[in-house]
């Protein structure tokens, strides 16, 4: 057991172990769950014929969905680096906020329709992404006032 304790493996699980109890990393986790898995799961938006229109149809819409789901899940792995997990925190938050706008521009303005189109769940998916982010980026700023607060008392 001892010599299980000096492998690396062993202090990189026992750092995950640490890792998985700040309330950071489960809002992230929300956030490449939301992102990468919902897309696909729930529809964007129907169209007038009433058919389902999901992240699939499009590629780019696709890409921008599991990179924001990419980027949570790399932030997750900067845990010990708080600034650097906090800057990559607000790209995904740009890139949601630009899945956003499309989002808004498209369902505000369709060309060619006459008919109107329903609006799905998944259009808000950036939404709650963005949430979750604001939330987690709270936390590594109350992290990384607590660690400068200790660093005065020293």
């Amino acid at each position: 057991m001892y010599i299980f304790k000096k492998t690396r493996i062993f202090a990189v699980l026992l750092g995950f172990k640490y890792m998985l109890q700040r309330i950071q990393t489960i809002y992230l986790l929300l956030v490449a769950l939301v992102s990468g898995l919902l897309p696909f799961w729930a529809p964007l938006w129907s169209n007038s014929a009433g058919e389902p229109f999901f992240a699939q149809g499009v590629l780019w819409i696709a890409i921008a969905f599991y990179a924001t789901a990419l980027l949570a899940l790399i932030a997750i792995t900067l845990f010990k680096n708080r600034k650097n997990q906090f800057v990559l925190n607000r790209l995904n938050m740009i890139l949601s906020l630009f899945l956003l706008g499309f989002f808004v521009y498209r369902s505000l303005s369709l060309s060619g329709e006459t008919s109107v189109s329903e609006k799905g769940i998944g259009m808000l998916i950036p939404v709650f992404s963005i949430v979750f982010l604001v939330l987690a980026n709270r936390a590594i700023k109350k992290d990384e006032d607590l660690v400068k607060s200790v660093d005065r008392l020293r």
